[in-house]
């Protein structure tokens, strides 16, 4: 078995309900959701919209390789209603996001990980410290905790519910 860290994140129509379902479609079709922070309700990172983000991380136990994985995912997001509009940053009903799978450096054309951004967002580190702020980075050879202390990001970010 596995263990993947993953971001769960929307701000269209009812974002708690889009989160739930996307838990029980993960617990489903990945595996064993072994944590789950709070939720986290962000403002928008690398555009503006007047809707707030919720995001959750999980952690969970997989048989799946990290592209099965991908791919899983991304089929979870398409069944919620999820599309991709050219532009990078923007509105979505659910985006799930793999930060870490095991300690795996992966560098292929449509899955980076570690994710090659999470250090620099706040709305990624904080519930990703709440489940696993003493995980080291493995390229950063840092804590998620530590990670957190050192971001620059002042977006913000509050628990929005405990779960």
């Amino acid at each position: 078995m596995s263990i993947a860290y993953l971001l769960l994140g929307g701000n269209v129509g009812n974002r708690e309900l889009m989160l739930q379902e996307s838990v029980n479609l993960v617990a489903e079709k990945v595996g064993d959701i072994v944590a789950r922070s709070a939720l986290y309700e962000t403002e928008p990172w690398g555009f503006e919209d007047e809707n707030l983000f919720l995001n959750q991380a999980l952690k969970v136990e997989t048989d799946m390789s990290p592209s099965s994985l991908l791919n899983t995912l991304l089929l979870i997001e398409q069944s919620l209603g999820r599309t991709r509009p050219v532009k990078k940053f923007s509105s979505r009903t659910i985006d799930i996001d793999i930060l870490f799978f095991d300690n795996l450096l992966v560098s292929l054309a449509n899955l980076i990980i570690p994710h090659p951004f999470l250090h620099e967002r706040r709305f990624v580190l904080a519930p990703l410290a709440e489940i696993a702020g003493d995980l080291i980075h493995p390229t950063f050879n840092t804590t998620i905790g530590e990670l957190l202390k050192q971001c620059s990001d002042k977006l913000s970010v509050k628990i929005f519910r405990e779960v």
